[in-house]
């Protein structure tokens, strides 16, 4: 390696590790710009398919998808994909890393079935590749039978899981965090197959693992209450889901922010249950305070706040007696 390859190596690596360091402390857009910068550099020491310009590659378009700009993470993920075929060939797990980015874009970007079909499609190369037991092969198979669900077979999940759960049990451990995300999606799925009375017991059953295992401001401990509180809602107990969104609704601010999504999920499902609980003035209080922050944060035609809009005018049409349609949805965090 000649010195000039050896500085170009050096600064790549410098690059790629502050790039790392700032996505993962939440600044996606500042580790994409980084890596953008990377980029060039690696392709003059390594050449365009160098194993170390693909890694960058790879880098880039992972940040540029946690920066929210999926079309383009999109692009780069489809335009790298034949080139770590060919480098490192199909079964490599950097190979198989770009088609779960790419099914999991595909379900990101409103396209539910063509991700359930291209997780279909990786089920069988885990199996061959990690072995039917492999934690590879397990997210696989968790993951698609989320998909499954998200593309409107909430039964067909619930009974993949529902074969799941006990392998995950056995291989990994009652009280690893993924045993407890295919326990969330087992209980999810139940509910939005239809049976809230049993997923509900399922969820509290489940929650104090989470809290214990995961910690009890964890994303996905709070995901899972937020489900407790809606699905007590949708099975009749308006004001005990009042209740409950009422005390989850500081520790969202405080935990992810004032204007994550889904703080303002919880904040409007707290005025929906107020509202369907009997206090009307206090939930339209609370809506009209909700969307300008929802029109600034997530736009104007986004589903959250049309929904919003949909429960002031509902409210305003209809009043107390009227119980909000079903729009929430919390389901399992996929990868």
């Amino acid at each position: 390696m000649s010195i000039l390859t050896t500085i170009r190596f050096v600064k790549v690596a410098w690059i790629v590790h502050r790039a790392s360091r700032r996505g993962e402390a939440g600044d996606a857009a500042g580790a994409r710009d980084l890596l953008e910068e990377a980029l060039p550099l690696a392709a003059r020491a390594f050449g365009d398919s160098g194993l170390n310009t693909l890694s960058v590659r790879q880098d880039l378009a992972h940040w540029t998808w946690k920066a929210g700009d999926l079309e383009a993470a999109k692009g780069q993920f489809a335009a790298l994909l034949p080139v770590r075929e060919r480098v490192s060939g199909t079964d490599d797990p950097a190979t198989l890393t770009i088609r779960h980015a790419l099914a999991r874009l595909a379900g990101d970007s409103g396209d539910a079935a063509r991700a359930r079909d291209e997780f279909a499609a990786l089920v069988p190369v885990h199996e061959r590749v990690d072995g039917p037991e492999h934690a590879e092969t397990l997210s696989a198979l968790r993951t698609r039978a989320d998909w499954n669900g998200m593309a409107g077979d909430p039964a067909r999940a619930r009974d993949e899981l529902a074969e799941l759960v006990p392998v995950h049990e056995r291989v990994l451990g009652p009280e690893h965090p993924d045993t407890l995300s295919a326990r969330y999606g087992l209980a999810y799925w139940s509910g939005e197959a239809g049976d809230l009375t049993g997923a509900l017991a399922q969820l509290e059953a489940l929650l104090p693992l989470h809290q214990r295992v995961l910690g009890p401001e964890h994303p996905s401990t709070l995901t899972a209450l937020r489900t407790v509180a809606y699905w007590t809602g949708m099975a009749g107990d308006a004001a005990d889901a009042g209740d409950k969104f009422a005390v989850l609704v500081p520790v969202l601010e405080r935990v992810l922010g004032t204007e994550h999504p889904d703080t303002l999920s919880a904040r409007r499902n707290l005025a929906r249950w107020t509202g369907a609980s009997g206090d009307t003035a206090a939930a339209h209080d609370q809506l009209i305070a909700l969307l300008p922050v929802q029109e600034r944060v997530l736009g104007q035609e986004h589903p959250e706040t049309l929904a919003t809009r949909r429960d002031l005018a509902q409210w305003s049409a209809a009043g107390r007696d009227s119980i909000p349609e079903r729009q929430d949805r919390n389901p399992p965090e996929v990868r």
